[in-house]
């Protein structure tokens, strides 16, 4: 249940290469199938932390390995929007194509191939979207009221409030983040950089209450990110899904705007 506030400090990793047998390159291409949805996602914060890779393996299905950069594990934490949800081929609905949402999430992969994301959780705002996400994609979604305010300007402010009202969910599951983009360099991380391990995912893993494991793709142009401004921490998400973080100021990073397509569930 941490609580931080920071200024204008940040944290922004160098391009790092690592020594690294798993292929990261393969995931990031666009699938060679038909995509059933399409989603725009804005003004995405990435927030990290080290935790121990043990600690993570303990929560996760024994199927999947805590993936690591250097020996280190990462809890993540995204807020973020999203807009133009719809079905391939549909226009989007203005009461039920947009949305908030926020993720806890760490990284894994499946015997040392296809690198992926294990979300355990995401709030939404929208009960028909956790409804059809936890159908479909056997994803542990659980309904927040979330506000979220953008300040006018060539650089929003984003102002990112949830409240888990999900009875489903462990309580409490709240957050309150203030975040900007900072001036500088909008790039897509470099291959072999820790920027790249963190932000560059496009498989998810999920189980189903069966404990069967499944693996969809996601597909969009890469992130373009930049150094993100932390202006207010306020969370208990990461405490709800059963991890103890540091207190430490986290990693953090910012796109502005992807445009997605999503890819159908499979069974593994």
């Amino acid at each position: 249940m941490g609580h931080t506030k920071a200024g204008r400090d940040f944290a922004f990793i160098d391009d790092v290469t690592a020594v690294d047998a798993i292929d990261r390159i393969s995931p990031t291409l666009e699938p060679d199938q038909l995509a059933l949805m399409r989603q725009d996602w804005h003004h995405l914060l990435f927030l990290h932390w080290e935790v121990s890779p043990h600690e993570l393996q303990a929560l996760i299905p024994p199927e999947l390995t805590i993936d690591t950069f250097d020996g280190i594990a990462y809890v993540g934490l995204v807020p973020f929007t999203m807009t133009g949800v719809r079905p391939v081929g549909v226009p989007p609905l203005p009461w039920v194509s947009s949305f908030h949402e926020i993720n806890v999430r760490t990284y894994v992969h499946r015997d040392g191939r296809d690198p992926g994301v294990w979300f355990f959780s995401l709030d939404a705002s929208s009960a028909i979207a956790v409804a059809a996400a936890r159908a479909a994609y056997k994803l542990p979604y659980f309904h927040s009221h979330i506000e979220f305010l953008a300040s006018q300007g060539a650089i929003p402010e984003i102002d990112f409030t949830s409240h888990r009202d999900d009875p489903s969910g462990t309580q409490p599951a709240n957050a309150h983040i203030r975040y900007k983009a900072m001036e500088g360099i909008v790039t897509p991380a470099a291959p072999g950089s820790l920027e790249h391990f963190l932000i560059e995912r496009y498989i998810l893993y999920a189980t189903d209450d069966e404990h069967q494991l499944y693996r969809a793709r996601v597909h969009h142009q890469p992130y373009p990110i930049q150094r993100a401004d932390l202006l207010e921490l306020d969370e208990t998400l990461v405490w709800a899904a059963g991890i103890k973080r540091s207190e430490a100021h986290p990693l953090r990073h910012y796109a502005r705007e992807v445009n997605v397509k999503i890819y159908p569930n499979e069974k593994l």
